[in-house]
């Protein structure tokens, strides 16, 4: 993961991501990446998973 941060209270799953970073490109180079799963992920300690992108225009 990158720059993902997940906890889970009960049933309440909470993401933390930083908006002021950046990883560069993404490989179409349309867009910069903030964050991303990379990919589908487990959540800690349960059955569901989570799949997240975080993204702005170059």
């Amino acid at each position: 993961m990158k720059n993902v941060e997940m906890t889970v209270e009960g049933n309440i799953l909470t993401v933390k991501v930083d908006l002021t970073k950046e990883f560069g490109p993404s490989s179409s180079g349309k867009t910069i990446i903030i964050a991303s799963t990379e990919g589908n992920i487990s959540i800690p300690d349960r059955e569901q998973k989570i799949g997240l992108n975080v993204y702005r225009k170059k």
